[in-house]
């Protein structure tokens, strides 16, 4: 009698314990969430293709593949040091007649952010500095320059939505300032049942060495993405187009985006 009590409160003890661990799972829409948040606290692994069409005097693919590892740090109770890198590796057309297509290493570009553990009036925010390392292979890649820059970000979660925006600006240290570009991504989200949500993320630029009317990079567009697991591991995959409505001479006039971000949480 005794040892079937025993084994039948072992039993729920299981059964809670599961129970237990499975509420404290986070839930596919959660993880949506927690992937749209630049600065969460959460380890995650992008990798990020840019497929960018009408490149060039031809109008030919360039294709620019962003690795982009995100390790927050914690600081103490109330801050978090999150750090974000941008390792470009890209697939550059030929650019003259008789000219081969060349493969090599961007500028690697991390950002730090510091971030309060909790939001700031339902305000999820963080500032700090953006850096350029002189990583470039060659030229035709980006000037291999050091520069650095201030950067911030902010945005608030409220139901299914996921709204703010990133921006940064970077100087060159060379005499010249030959670099100085100011990069905006506003993001909006809306989040679905089971881990599929709609999304809108461009990437605007704006260099400031170049003449007037190649100032500009203004992408319009979307895309849609899913957070699921295949077996124990979280994944983020998103497919998305845009156009650039105001594109400099030369530059891209359309691009598909397509990622799949590993995601670790705590």
């Amino acid at each position: 009698m005794h040892r079937r009590v025993l084994l039948s409160a072992a039993a729920v003890c299981s059964l809670g314990a599961v129970s237990l661990a499975r509420a404290e799972e986070p839930s596919a829409g959660d993880l949506a969430k927690a992937a749209q948040n630049p600065i969460a606290s959460m380890i995650s692994l992008p990798v990020q293709n840019n497929l960018n069409f009408g490149v060039g005097p031809y109008s030919r693919v360039q294709d620019v593949l962003n690795i982009q590892p995100v390790i927050p740090i914690s600081l103490n109770e109330d801050w978090n040091l999150i750090t974000r890198w941008i390792v470009p590796v890209i697939s550059q057309p030929a650019l003259s007649i008789g000219g081969e297509r060349e493969f090599g290493l961007g500028n690697v570009n991390p950002s730090f952010f510091f971030s309060p553990k909790q939001p700031t009036g339902g305000l999820i925010w963080g500032v700090g500095p953006t850096v350029l390392l002189p990583t470039s292979t060659d030229k035709v890649f980006g000037k291999a320059v050091w520069g650095a820059g201030p950067g911030a970000v902010a945005l608030t979660i409220s139901g299914p939505w996921v709204i703010g925006g990133l921006v940064n600006h970077i100087w060159s240290f060379d005499e010249s300032r030959t670099v100085s570009l100011t990069t905006i991504q506003p993001f909006v989200n809306y989040n679905f049942h089971g881990g599929w949500y709609l999304t809108t993320s461009p990437v605007i630029t704006a260099n400031w060495k170049a003449k007037s009317s190649d100032r500009w990079t203004l992408p319009i567009g979307g895309g849609f993405g899913r957070v699921f697991k295949i077996g124990e591991q979280a994944v983020n995959m998103q497919l998305a187009a845009y156009y650039n409505a105001v594109t400099p001479s030369g530059g891209s006039s359309w691009q598909v985006r397509t990622q799949v971000q590993f995601l670790f949480p705590k």
